[in-house]
């Protein structure tokens, strides 16, 4: 069934592809994006062309994004979907990265996906409906090195989305969790660097590490064909096309080994929210029927 797809981020990356693969689905999409008439003009007449409707979103601006929200649903006359894509990966030693640092991952990765799911929820629970869906990583799993405020970000945004899951399901409204293991998109390439380039000299050694870690990346993707960031829309679509009642919560998109780490760990977490809400005798909180 088609329905109404708000996402951010589309100008490049999972976004770009995730809107692309939408829309040959047959979905009704409101890409958005920074600068659209700008620097991003190229992506948005792309995605025009292709049946988009575009509208400038700024995820760390309030007004920017209700005005894109009120929008969409002129446009529309509904809002199904929302998809928190728009995101940034930060790249250093932890000491490096300063507080202003902190505040733009922050401001982005989790702040920006809290002001459009509010900007939604008017809409959505005035339908008695909805899909939330956030794209996290495996870093708001299992921290990896020198990604600190992305780490502590995606992080966030887990939980976040755990509470999004209890305290809007009797209202009809789902949320899930996607989880990308490190794709060949412009991710590497759009790392927010640490500030502080005084201690360059004084972590010289784990520089290295970090930069042999990022280029081991690079010969991964080579490696392996498999990993195509095109799986990642693939599993996005998948998600909207289930009955509400077998979409799973959290779904790990990977082909480097990393779902199957992974994986066991999200069983786990499940398992122990499942008893803790069943002890608590809210286990009717975890699930929205269709």
């Amino acid at each position: 069934m088609a329905q109404t797809v708000f996402i951010t981020g589309t100008n490049i990356g999972l976004g770009r592809l995730t809107a692309m693969s939408l829309l040959e689905a047959g979905h009704t999409v409101i890409a958005t994006m920074r600068d659209i008439n700008g620097r991003n003009r190229e992506a948005a007449d792309e995605l025009r062309a292709a049946g988009a409707h575009v509208v400038e979103v700024d995820v760390t601006d309030d007004n920017s994004v209700a005005a894109g929200i009120s929008d969409a649903v002129d446009f529309a006359g509904s809002l199904d979907v929302v998809i928190n894509n728009a995101g940034v990966g930060s790249s250093g030693v932890l000491e490096a990265f300063t507080s202003d640092d902190w505040q733009a991952s922050f401001d982005i990765n989790v702040f920006g996906m809290q002001r459009v799911t509010r900007a939604a929820l008017p809409f959505m629970r005035s339908q008695g409906s909805g899909l939330l869906v956030f794209v996290s990583s495996v870093a708001g799993r299992v921290a990896f090195p020198f990604f600190g405020p992305y780490n502590a970000a995606k992080f966030a945004v887990e939980g976040l989305a755990e509470t999004c899951r209890v305290d809007l399901s009797s209202l009809g409204i789902q949320t899930c969790v996607v989880e990308p293991g490190p794709f060949p998109t412009n991710f590497v390439h759009g790392l927010m660097p640490a500030s502080d380039t005084t201690l360059d000299a004084e972590y010289a050694g784990l520089l290295d590490v970090r930069q042999n870690m990022l280029e081991g990346f690079q010969a991964a993707w080579e490696a392996n064909p498999g990993q195509d960031p095109q799986i990642v829309a693939d599993a996005i679509v998948s998600l909207l096309a289930m009955p509400a009642s077998e979409r799973p919560f959290r779904t790990v998109v990977d082909n480097m080994g990393m779902a199957d780490a992974v994986g066991p760990l999200n069983q786990a977490s499940d398992a122990v929210t499942q008893g803790l809400y069943g002890a608590l005798g809210m286990a009717d909180m975890l699930t929205v029927r269709d």
